[in-house]
């Protein structure tokens, strides 16, 4: 096949929804098959194609293996007038080499143990794919269908007859491809067991129904970066992808998962695969300005160490303190932590990393190769690996390797590869390796599966077995997508229905030693398997260095958090992170409003709390309203103590003395009741303050009225015929006396079961106080209360003003008059000013109009009485109340 028309299959099989149909034409075209030939005469290649250079074992089953030992193809100048030359790969890796033989490794462990499958030789057939989707695609080609060496073992011929198609491939390791080789290889159902491709895109079925990995999926280790943003709060993240599958698809989730969060991307560019050196420039001046000092790089290490080597030429001392966040591809690259001049940009970065495990042997089993070994002149690979280590020549050119040995001296052959610290030997970090040895067990178990079928219990129609010695790659993706098995490692292994492996990773922290080496340290854990509640996301922040050498948790926010007084503003054209701070006012909603008995400082910073305002026994008004209150009651009782001393006199008779004592004693509780309006409202003092207060008045109302009935009718009983003083004796006023209060008790208890008073706090927004009241629960249990006095105040004053000019020197109505004008004046000024006054003051309203009323009552009844028992005696003599007194005036 030309190299143009393989550029063409490359483009093909790229497309998303490419027909298997047209790939099957295609094949025919390439391979024609005919049933009827002989298998020696089957698969003829186009003439004129190269065949690529291939690793090859004998054995009773091939399995293919796939492996980006250089990381990039110079494609040659075509003529057109000729036939191509061969493609030069170049830039040997040797970490891809060490997987390479990590394979190997795992299967000669199998075929020298021979528990696993006994009497069963396990061969391989591996190829170069060079970091390319068509040479990819080409091996893939050669391996379903690749030509048979017509000479030594290994050796390659452009001409021969085809192998039969390997039952399984194990890779290829890029996603991008993977994504060529798997829509080639699910048309005929050749299972791929891949062990680095990680593109969630290859978890679709439909497209790649035979590509299975060891690899977790991009999705999960996406999951596992968004949880790592979240916990340590960063919201202003940069991310950089790889021009390819990998790099695009993951970031891209990444992305969309993170903004979900609320967090914004501060930039999202792509390194062009190309490596150009003035693109790059630009990401690094855009990283610079964008002010993210957590930056994600999802791509493969080739693309990272571009970036990197961009960073370190311009020598930014801004990129210096930059958290890097590390995709699994490069999470643990060597290529990336063995230079020491990366170490003062990377110190600190932090990735996943897939488990990684100590598997035994494989170090002795790669330092034991060597060109002068027997295995050597089978092994294409070997003169390019052996060259770029030891920097010398062997003077032999690899078929489709560049060979450059200009400048380089003749390998002597005392090299050993025990005396060389690299990637290559280094076995501490056995990640991909592992997966690797993961992939050949797993294909080694499904076809122990096979063999071990039982007929009559097969999966397959009529519950058949398959073939063990003519194994169809169709089968043994069946019984590789059925494989659980408990692995030596303490791991299980299996897939789930997109043919990927449960999803566990290592958050590791590139630290540097003290001996100026980078140390990748595990400091967290990820398992997407967690269940019962538990956290995914394990993480010691403890141990954990971040770059720079710093012990705190750096800060990637566009805007940092508003000081308190401010609010956040928008910036417009900017993500919705990005925000200005400007001075709280009162109708921002976006501020953070105090609770209502909270009011903001000066400064805008904190809320405190408000002055609490209510009638309190230590403040001036209430001390001077505690004073008038005590001092009334002392007045009352001494007006009963010289009442009690002066009993017998006609004055103190004239009137019923036991309504006068009655009625003092209902003013001291007047004046008592005014001190619970004093002091901090609670539940027992509301109730208590406007029931004793309704309550006495009435008392007191009620011995007024009782008197002025009794002075009434006693006049009234002078007159001839008229008998009515027997009705109104002092049997009768008690009565008038217990019913008049009893329906105020009444109506009191009726509103403390129904709707009690109780403490409420009156806060309005602009204040800096908090009232405390006492809010009358019914208010129309209050207006009864106050009318039901008021009632009795004006039908005292009535019959009072009715018996202002009866005969008698003493005439008692008259002060009852006065009084009842008193109390009815006050009360009425008491109602606008009680509706009108603020807060405490209020309350101090009711107090005065409690005192003032009661006072009336005590002055007007009781001292012009004390006045003629203390001070005109000669008065107080039964010829001078009885005496006709004017009834001309008032």
């Amino acid at each position: 096949m030309t190299f143009s028309g393989m550029r063409s299959l490359e483009f093909n099989l790229s497309k998303r929804r490419t027909k298997p149909v047209l790939l099957s034409l295609l094949w025919c075209v390439i391979f024609p098959f005919n049933s009827n030939q002989d298998q020696s005469q089957q698969c003829k290649l186009i003439p004129g194609s190269m065949a690529l250079p291939v690793l090859e074992k004998k054995g009773d089953i091939i399995l293919g293996g796939l492996f980006s030992l250089h990381d990039m193809v110079v494609e040659p100048t075509l003529p057109f007038t000729s036939s191509p030359p061969p493609e030069q790969c170049t830039r040997f890796n040797f970490r891809t080499f060490r997987w390479m033989q990590t394979m190997i490794f795992a299967i000669e462990e199998i075929n020298r143990d021979g528990k696993l499958l006994p009497n069963i030789t396990l061969g391989y057939r591996i190829y170069d794919s060079c970091s390319t989707p068509h040479q990819a695609l080409k091996a893939a080609m050669e391996l379903v269908g690749s030509e048979k060496s017509s000479g030594v073992e290994g050796e390659t011929q452009s001409k021969g007859t085809c192998h039969e198609t390997v039952p399984a491939v194990i890779g290829d390791g890029g996603s991008t491809q993977s994504l060529v080789v798997a829509r080639f290889l699910g048309v005929f159902h050749v299972p791929q067991v891949s062990y680095f491709s990680s593109c969630a895109c290859l978890s679709d079925k439909n497209e790649f129904p035979a590509f299975l990995r060891t690899m977790p999926s991009d999705f999960f280790q996406v999951d596992a970066l968004v949880q790592l943003v979240k916990h340590f709060g960063w919201t202003w993240v940069g991310v950089i992808a790889g021009d390819d599958a990998y790099g695009l698809g993951g970031a891209n989730i990444f992305a969309n998962e993170v903004r979900k969060l609320g967090a914004c991307i501060a930039l999202h560019e792509v390194i062009p695969k190309n490596r150009a050196q003035t693109t790059i420039a630009s990401i690094v001046s855009k990283i610079r300005s964008s002010g993210a000092r957590v930056i994600l790089v999802f791509a493969v290490e080739q693309d990272a160490a571009a970036l990197f080597a961009e960073a370190l030429r311009h020598d930014l001392e801004e990129l210096t303190g930059i958290q890097w966040l590390a995709s699994e591809a490069w999470s643990t690259a060597a290529v990336l932590s063995t230079p020491k001049k990366h170490h003062h940009i990377l110190q600190g970065s932090m990735g996943f990393a897939i488990r990684r495990a100590h598997i035994p042997g494989l170090q002795d089993f790669l330092l034991h190769l060597h060109p002068s070994s027997p295995d050597a002149p089978a092994d294409p690979f070997l003169i390019p690996f052996w060259e770029e280590m030891f920097q010398c020549s062997l003077g032999v050119q690899a078929e489709g390797q560049e060979h450059n040995v200009e400048g380089k001296p003749p390998c002597s052959g005392a090299e050993e590869l025990g005396s060389v610290t690299n990637i290559y030997s280094d076995v501490s970090q056995l990640r991909i390796s592992y997966n690797v040895h993961k992939a050949v067990y797993t294909i080694a178990h499904a076809l122990k599966a096979m063999r071990s079928c039982v007929k009559g219990n097969g999966p397959f129609p009529q519950q058949a077995c398959p073939d063990v010695d003519n194994i169809q790659p169709w089968q043994l993706l069946h019984y590789i997508k059925l494989v659980e098995y408990l692995n030596f490692f303490g791991d299980e292994i299996k897939f789930d229905e997109n043919g990927d492996p449960a999803a566990m990773y290592d958050l590791v922290n590139w630290q540097l030693r003290p001996d100026g080496e980078m140390d990748f340290v595990t400091i967290g854990k990820f398992d997407e398997t967690t269940t019962g509640g538990k956290q995914k996301l394990q993480i010691q922040e403890h141990i954990i260095v971040w770059n720079g050498n710093q012990t705190k948790i750096p800060l990637s926010v566009c805007s940092r958090l508003c000081p308190p007084g401010t609010r956040k503003a928008i910036r417009p054209n900017f993500p919705i992170c990005c925000h200005d701070c400007v001075i709280c006012t009162a109708d921002a909603i976006e501020c953070v409003r105090c609770l209502p008995e909270f009011w903001s400082n000066t400064e805008r910073t904190a809320c405190i709390p408000k002055q609490v305002e209510f009638l309190s026994y230590s403040s001036t008004m209430g001390i001077i309203m505690m004073a008038i209150s005590l001092f009334g009651s002392f007045c009352t009782c001494v007006v009963a103590f010289i009442f009690s001393c002066h009993r017998a006199t006609p004055i103190v008779r004239a009137n019923n003395s036991e309504l006068s004592f009655l009625l003092l004693f209902s003013l001291t509780l007047c004046f008592l009741c005014s001190l619970t309006f004093i002091g901090r409202p609670t539940e027992w003092s509301c109730m208590l303050r406007h029931t004793a207060f309704g309550i006495t008045f009435v008392l007191c109302i009620s011995c007024v009225l009782g008197k002025t009935i009794v002075v009434l009718m006693a006049f009234k009983a002078t007159l001839p015929g008229k008998n009515v003083i027997k009705w109104f004796g002092p049997a009768q006023q008690k009565v008038i006396i217990t019913f008049c209060t009893l329906i105020q008790v009444i109506i009191c208890t009726v509103w403390l079961v129904v709707a009690p008073p109780t403490p409420h706090q009156l806060m309005p927004r602009k204040s800096i106080l908090v009232i405390l009241l006492c809010d009358e629960g019914s208010p129309v249990a209050f207006a009864l209360v106050l009318g039901y006095i008021g009632l009795l105040a004006c039908l005292c004053l009535v019959l009072a003003f009715l018996a202002r000019k009866l005969p008698d020197n003493f005439n008692e109505a008259r002060l009852i008059t006065f009084s009842m004008l008193i109390f009815c004046a006050v009360w009425i000024a008491f109602v606008p000013a009680y509706i009108s006054s603020p807060g405490k003051y209020s309350t101090a309203t009711e107090v005065f109009a409690i005192l003032a009323s009661s006072y009336g009552l005590l002055g007007c009844i009781f001292a012009p009485k004390c006045y003629i028992i203390l001070l005109r005696p000669e008065k107080n003599t039964w010829k001078h109340l009885m005496s006709k007194a004017a009834t001309d005036k008032f």
